[in-house]
């Protein structure tokens, strides 16, 4: 279980949120909706480890999460081109994300749902909707046991966010638990299976039937 207890998440010494409270439970996708600027980017950083809190804590399994909480949680950004080395191939990348015991191919191919044949181009070589599924499987590869997603769809078209929905799908049926941020609310109210809304900054949860449009 990943839990935030009490957190208080901001720049410096200004508070974007406060008193924030969830689970997200193994195989399980929550969605998280809010206004731009209302601090989602800012929850995930310190949700995976990559920001401290301003306060409270985070927790797995009910334990602090450490500080380099390597292959526990993984964050899934918005633009994989700019979390990708540009002069790295495919597998290149996966293979610096991988634990020593090394990568089955086939399997994390499926998983992902990457042609084995992209593996060996480079970022410039492939669309964007084969870039985030290399992304996906790159983050897989450290086998988390949590994803974080933020806003991994904006920049996709239908069809290569179906995918990555369904890719997602797939992890949370495996036993990782999902976080999904999305500016898609139809999106989020059909993938999701709980809804945690930003609100008057901090985090109630709404059904997927209720996210506002």
């Amino acid at each position: 279980m990943l839990s935030a207890r009490f957190l208080a998440v901001g720049h410096g010494r200004t508070t974007l949120l406060h008193d924030v409270e969830f689970d997200i439970a193994p195989g399980e996708i929550v969605g998280l909706v809010g206004p731009s600027g209302s601090g989602k980017t800012s929850l995930l950083r310190v949700l995976t480890g990559l920001n401290r809190p301003l306060d409270g804590e985070v927790l797995i399994d009910g334990d602090p999460l450490p500080k380099r909480p390597r292959g526990q949680v993984a964050m899934l950004f918005q633009s994989a081109r700019r979390s990708c080395d540009p002069r790295l191939t495919l597998r290149r990348s996966i293979e610096i994300c991988a634990p020593d015991s090394g990568i089955d191919w086939d399997s994390l191919c499926t998983k992902a749902d990457l042609q084995p044949a992209l593996l060996d181009r480079r970022p410039d070589q492939v669309s964007d909707g084969q870039l985030q599924r290399a992304a996906i499987a790159r983050a897989l590869a450290g086998r988390p046991g949590y994803l974080l997603c933020d806003e991994m769809t904006a920049a996709l078209d239908p069809a290569a966010t179906a995918a990555v929905v369904a890719t997602l799908r797939r992890a949370a049926d495996d036993g990782a638990g999902v976080l999904f941020v999305s500016h898609d609310l139809p999106l989020v109210g059909a993938c999701a299976d709980r809804v945690l809304e930003l609100q008057s900054s901090t985090v109630t949860e709404t059904s997927p039937r209720k996210v506002p449009s």
